[in-house]
């Protein structure tokens, strides 16, 4: 039997069954019906714009594609996996249904430049989505900031009880990650805002075609430069997995503090019941599911962008079929971030704060003690070195009676060294300790509030430039 498929003319022997399933695509990419669909009406206009095509023609195949759109959006489209592709699912269809014409709009084209296209615009959609919900996500981070700017728990480094901060000033720092996480991937939008249509299937094309037409039609800033480079670069998805990437792993690192803080060890949080999980054998289990899922969602993540990345090394000029393999963790991982953020989002304006527990737990470490050593230097004239020694003493001495640095007498406090004055004793005050540190991205109150007001004006930019994009 003679090959059936669009592409078969040259062939004399039918595709084996196993090639179809090997080959085909279309399991995955028919998510890019969308933008095929919109990328083929587009192309067909430009065609008649420089006279390849009659208005007419252009009509026939634009009213076919909406009707093709219609079919596949009520479940009445057949996708058959001998078309391999959504491109020859749709150009099928659409022969189907308009006959002679249908087959005319391939004019001046390659699937190569076709399925850079949809691939680009769905990259380029879903990079938009996931602003908006990195938006609404730090809204509800400065929004619990703004409330609790004296609400005060242990700063840590190295997971030890370092210095007092307040719960307001570890919001805004996760916020900032997620400012980055924004910019990065309005930075990349307009890198790869540039359409590859119409380079056809690698050199261009004979026909005289405007691809500045069919690029400004998209909304794009303008066609690519290289014809090669346009049909064989991926780059523009490899950059949306490493914004994606950076984004699971600051989820990731906030998704560890989420279950650190709400355990019993801790008790700063407590998570709602609707984001949490019990034990099928325990019966007093609340399991903090949601972000122990949040923190290992960044691991497959990851994968999809080394995965990607391990297909493109090593490939010649210019379209080679490794490139069909490029989608599947695209769309795995957009879908991953897309529920990531939307639930974060949730289980944080849900979540309980308790301010309570946060200043019990301020009362162990000694989260004073370089209070005391900066009030010595500052007070005292003592050289910082002696100082931290003066004040090690002084820590030795609050375990040796089983007490926080804090909660020393004055008369304690001065018993330790005889350098140490009585007023020494006001520096060992917790509020007092985290309102010192007032410089600028500091964690006094006021500084915080600084901090919350400087991202509420950010945001306000941001959505006004997102509302005005494409």
């Amino acid at each position: 039997m003679k090959n059936n498929k669009l592409w078969g003319g040259r062939f004399q022997e039918k595709a084996s069954e196993i090639l179809d399933l090997f080959n085909a695509s279309l399991p995955f990419d028919k998510k890019l019906y969308k933008q095929d669909i919109l990328g083929s009406k587009i192309h067909s206009q430009m065609l008649s714009h420089c006279g390849i095509l009659t208005q007419e023609e252009s009509k026939q195949i634009c009213q076919g594609l909406d009707q093709i759109q219609a079919e596949i959006e009520k479940g009445e489209f057949t996708f058959d996996i001998s078309d391999e592709d959504i491109h020859m699912a749709v150009e099928k269809r659409l022969i189907e249904i308009i006959g002679e014409v249908g087959k005319k709009l391939h004019t001046a084209r390659s699937r190569n430049d076709q399925v850079a296209l949809d691939f680009r615009l769905f990259v380029l959609d879903s990079n938009r989505q996931i602003r908006v919900l990195l938006l609404e996500l730090i809204q509800t981070l400065l929004n619990i900031a703004d409330s609790h700017t004296t609400t005060i728990l242990p700063g840590m480094t190295h997971l030890q009880h370092a210095q007092p901060v307040n719960f307001g000033f570890l919001m805004c720092a996760y916020a900032c990650m997620f400012v980055r996480d924004f910019e990065r991937l309005s930075d990349s939008f307009k890198r790869n805002n540039y359409c590859p249509l119409g380079s056809a299937a690698l050199a261009g094309t004979p026909y005289k075609t405007d691809r500045f037409y069919t690029a400004k039609a998209l909304g794009f800033t303008a066609p690519t430069l290289n014809a090669t480079d346009s049909v064989s670069d991926r780059d523009f998805a490899l950059d949306f997995l490493y914004d994606l990437s950076l984004i699971a792993m600051h989820i990731s690192r906030m998704a560890e503090e989420l279950v650190l803080w709400s355990s019993y060890e801790f008790r700063f949080i407590t998570l709602s019941d609707s984001y949490s999980t019990g034990s099928s054998i325990m019966p007093q289990k609340k399991n903090p599911d949601v972000p122990e899922l949040l923190r290992g969602k960044s691991g497959r993540v990851y994968g999809n962008l080394f995965s990607l990345l391990t297909i493109m090394k090593g490939l010649p000029l210019a379209y080679n079929k490794d490139t069909q393999e490029d989608k599947e963790g695209v769309f795995d991982s957009f879908e991953t971030l897309e529920i990531s953020l939307k639930i974060l989002n949730d289980l944080l304006k849900t979540m309980q704060i308790n301010p309570k527990e946060m200043k019990e737990a301020c009362q162990k470490g000694h989260l004073t003690a370089t209070d005391l050593a900066d009030f010595l230097v500052q007070s005292c004239n003592i050289p910082f070195r002696e100082a931290h020694h003066i004040t090690g003493k002084a820590v030795t001495y609050a375990e040796s009676l089983n007490k926080d640095l804090s909660q020393l007498s004055a008369q304690e406090l001065c018993s330790v060294d005889s350098r140490i004055p009585p007023k020494a004793h006001n520096a060992l005050d917790l509020e007092a300790s985290m309102n010192s540190r007032d410089s600028y991205g500091g964690t006094s109150t006021k500084a915080t509030q600084t901090q919350i007001q400087s991202l509420l004006a950010w945001l306000q930019i941001a959505k006004s430039g997102e509302c005005n994009e494409r």
